[in-house]
């Protein structure tokens, strides 16, 4: 990072030295765990001899836990977005008053949970119910893996309770879907590496006079990766042909990764239409009973109370879990 001309790409500096910062994270633990095993041998030892350590071997081995159970989380989050930032969206579904509601308790659950987290949440958009809660909310979520962890709360959730609107207090069944994806920056860097690139030179042809048809001046530039071959005679030059095609290339290559980013976003949006109320992911009732279940893991809770109050750690971890099992499948 401190190499002559590193910080004149900002985006690029910036990014390489987020990845730094995870890597030294990931060592750090690495190291205080190691510490950690040391310890408790000490303490280990300490007990053979007859010391009463047994209360600071439990606390120990509980941290360790805790630590590896972090590291070994942090592995599933392996996937192509889930480093990044993300930008989640709430709908209250069908039931006028009483999903939307709904949709205002699942907002507040999350910035809860990011507050947990420590991470930014800034609400872009909300639009307000007639009466109360809201019909939709958009919040921008920046923080460490926020993508990775948050796009285990895609889909639709469902609240079983007594409505709070009714005046007979009857039990009602609301809805509210959640879609989540990556931030993606837009700004799109185009390196061309020399190693990439078979340049030939040949004559020009057509019109142009006798110097264009004698000197070896146009180019054509092959991008061995993608196979994309442009070429350029315009100039007598052989450097103003060059800087032309190379231009070209960079061109080409733009609109290549601009697609691919279109793919991206399209697949992406595909897992969207998937959503609808016939394919909830996790109910929460608070009344007869108080249970919150997820119907993907099965993790259950009978404590919506803290759930709704943004303890997901739960069930975002039985999701990954689940997650990197299929994978390993």
């Amino acid at each position: 990072m401190s190499a002559p001309g590193f910080w004149d790409r900002q985006e690029q500096a910036q990014e390489v030295g987020r990845k730094r910062a995870r890597v030294e994270k990931r060592i750090a633990s690495g190291e205080s765990i190691e510490s950690k095993a040391e310890e408790l041998d000490v303490l280990l030892d300490l007990r053979k001899e007859g010391e009463n350590v047994d209360a600071d071997i439990e606390s120990l081995l509980k941290q360790l836990e805790t630590d590896i159970n972090a590291i070994e989380l942090t592995m599933k989050l392996s996937g192509e977005h889930d480093v990044r930032d993300c930008i989640m969206n709430i709908h209250a579904g069908a039931g006028g008053t009483e999903s939307q509601d709904w949709a205002e308790m699942l907002l507040r659950m999350y910035l809860r949970y990011c507050e947990k987290k420590g991470w930014s949440a800034e609400l872009l958009e909300v639009s307000a119910g007639e009466e109360a809660g809201i019909k939709s909310a958009t919040v921008m979520v920046r923080g460490e893996y926020a993508y990775g962890y948050l796009k285990a709360e895609n889909g639709v959730h469902r609240l079983v309770r007594i409505s709070p609107f009714d005046a007979a207090k009857r039990r009602h069944t609301s809805f509210a879907s959640v879609f989540v994806i990556p931030d993606i920056d837009d700004t799109i860097n185009i390196e061309i590496n020399d190693k990439d690139l078979r340049v030939d030179t040949y004559r020009s042809s057509g019109a142009g006079g006798q110097h264009v048809n004698v000197t070896d001046s146009a180019i054509r530039i092959t991008h061995i990766p993608t196979n994309i071959v442009v070429t350029c005679q315009n100039e007598r030059s052989q450097h103003k042909n060059r800087d032309t095609a190379m231009k070209l290339l960079r061109a080409r290559l733009y609109n290549l990764e601009l697609e691919k980013r279109k793919e991206e976003q399209a697949k992406i949006e595909g897992e969207k239409k998937d959503i609808g109320f016939g394919s909830q992911i996790r109910s929460y009732v608070l009344q007869p009973y108080q249970l919150v279940k997820d119907l993907r893991t099965q993790h259950e809770t009978g404590d919506p109370a803290r759930v709704l109050d943004g303890d997901l750690d739960g069930f975002i971890e039985a999701y990954l879990s689940a997650q990197a099992r299929t994978s390993a499948d």
